[in-house]
């Protein structure tokens, strides 16, 4: 089997003029950014909400390896299943960070046969939204120390400004830093850098759905508070209007192709542990206004980016999936089965006890969607060139023990002909209704309450233990009139708990939560649980070692 990229070079894409057609987009309704990728402009969007809404398949996962085991493969593969079946079909995904494509997990445009494209440039800069979010981000940073050195009218207390600064890289010597160093350089203080994605301006650009609405998230950011203790607001500052003309493009929602020449949007790229984990609500409604399905991806297991997606991206949009996959490997399942220890190669070793033992896990996930959301679900298990048939039958056997649709997804290696099964049971899983679907919890709930309800009944946990700090930003946020929010958990994606060590489906815990904190433009609060971190670091041997690119332009090595 060729690479991911030796796979995508070779692919024979067709212009982007007649993917957008496929959508009934026309040329001057889009902005190219060369042949194969282009951002579909405002007016086209907002003169396509009248349309009438696609029905909408949620993709997600059991717990992952550090590797990951292959949402958005599943979710490119499936919708070139459901296009090849005749059903007029589009996917929205995040968009891929450098962070992680430089660090361990390589890119996120799926893999094998089941791949968005133009790989590299989608992987790398693409249509330079990361980076817009990051100067639209820094821009705020700016005026925030600048304030201060001017004179700090606003009374902004230095020791309590919480709005740090962004750059999008794994680079932990950046977590704590001290900035106005060097003369009359500013005032001195204590500061940090967060990955670009876990940016609230990039959480807004993910929940705006225009230019007004995008102005006036970005101007409720809340950068700190004053020496008496009162929030301060970006707009107080008046800069968010010229953070917002940094993002006027990037806020258009990006056009590119499936390897079988499905259209595919990808836009925004929010973390699912440190941040909401879903594309933008402007890509999402778009493909649902052009399609008949439309297929998306939240990041992580479905205790993480699915439970945003449902009780955040949901509530605000105005969505209702009408069906979830729930990806599962065999080697997850492993290891979650006993074998946590062990190396991705020996993961791939035959060993179906720990497949069984490891399903309690996918048990967890796939209650979750069905009795806490009740939502209709299948188990696609997405097979690897070292999975044993023993293996799969076992996976199969359990999940239809458990009463739940699966099917064997072929999609990395056969593309759309690979997800036939899963389509098939995708279309059933669909007809069965979504009328049940709510939140889990009202926003009129008490902070304490919220927080406690998504850890007992999604985690599995006995309580929520609140530090001290914990209780009193949360009292202090209710005084303020911040309690009406959702929450957005910050949490390990390595367990459903909020210990990383803990595998399986955990028993017997108590979440701790460390800090809360408001989000106040993206209209959500944070809670902080375990020892979660806003800026990775990269591993000994990262995957940027692998990657080079030729006199020709070439690019090699990216995964």
């Amino acid at each position: 089997m060729k690479s991911d990229i030796e796979i995508a070079q070779e692919a024979e894409l067709k212009h982007i003029t007649e993917i957008a057609e496929q959508l009934g987009l026309s040329e001057d309704e889009i902005e190219m950014y060369g042949d194969n990728k282009a951002k579909v402009k405002y007016e086209a969007y907002k003169k396509r909400m009248s349309n009438d809404d696609s029905k909408l398949i949620l993709v997600t996962a059991i717990t992952p390896t550090p590797a990951g085991e292959g949402k958005t493969t599943t979710s490119v593969g499936v919708t070139q299943a459901l296009n090849q079946l005749g059903h007029k079909t589009t996917v929205a995904l995040r968009e891929p960070s450098l962070g992680p494509c430089m660090g361990v997990k390589g890119g996120a445009a799926g893999g094998g046969m089941s791949q968005v494209v133009p790989m590299e440039d989608i992987n790398l800069h693409f249509t330079g939204d990361v980076h817009a979010v990051g100067v639209a981000h820094n821009l705020l940073s700016t005026a925030i120390d600048n304030h201060i050195k001017q004179g700090n009218d606003l009374g902004l207390d230095p020791k309590e400004v919480v709005f740090q600064r962004v750059v999008d890289m794994n680079d932990r010597a950046l977590r704590e830093v001290i900035v106005g160093v060097g003369g009359p350089n500013g005032q001195v203080r204590e500061d940090g850098f967060m990955i670009t994605v876990a940016s609230e301006v990039m959480a807004i650009l993910c929940l705006s759905e225009g230019i007004e609405d995008l102005k006036e998230k970005l101007g409720n950011i809340i950068i700190g508070y004053t020496f008496e203790g009162d929030p301060v607001q970006a707009k107080e500052l008046n800069v968010h209007g010229a953070m917002a003309a940094l993002l006027k493009d990037a806020i258009q929602p990006n056009l590119v192709q499936t390897l079988e020449n499905t259209p595919a949007f990808i836009h925004g790229g929010p973390f699912a542990n440190i941040a909401h984990g879903c594309n933008s609500v402007a890509a999402t409604k778009l493909a649902m206004k052009t399609s008949d399905i439309t297929v998306t991806e939240a990041g992580f297991g479905a205790d993480l980016g699915a439970e945003k997606f449902l009780d955040i991206k949901c509530r605000y949009a105005d969505l209702k999936p009408n069906a979830v996959i729930i990806v599962a490997t065999a080697r997850a399942l492993k290891m979650h089965g006993g074998l946590d220890n062990a190396s991705l190669e020996e993961l791939g070793e035959e060993n179906v006890e720990a497949v069984e033992q490891g399903f309690e896990n996918l048990a967890k996930h796939i209650e979750n969607i069905t009795e806490e959301f009740n939502l209709p679900a299948v188990v696609a298990i997405n097979r690897f060139p070292t999975d044993t048939e023993a293996e799969l039958d076992k996976i199969r056997e359990l999940c239809e023990e458990k009463g739940v649709r699966v099917a064997l997804s072929e999609i990395w290696a056969k593309g759309g002909e690979g997800g036939e099964e899963l389509a098939n049971k995708v279309l059933e899983a669909m007809d069965e209704g979504n009328e049940d679907f709510d939140q889990l919890y009202p926003l009129d709930m008490p902070i304490e309450e919220k927080i406690e309800t998504i850890c007992t009944r999604i985690y599995g946990a006995d309580g929520v233990n609140f530090t001290d700090e914990a209780k009193a930003q949360i009292e202090n946020l209710t005084e303020k009139g911040f309690d009406d929010m959702p929450i957005c958990m910050a949490k390990t994606q390595s367990s459903i708990s909020d210990d990383a060590t803990k595998k399986g489906r955990p028993t017997d815990f108590e979440v701790t939560v460390r800090e809360v904190n408001v989000s106040a433009g993206a209209g959500f609060l944070v809670a902080l649980t375990g020892a979660v971190m806003t800026m990775p670091g990269l591993p000994a041997v990262p995957s940027a070692e692998e990657i080079d690119v030729d006199e020709d332009g070439n690019i090699t090595g990216l995964f």
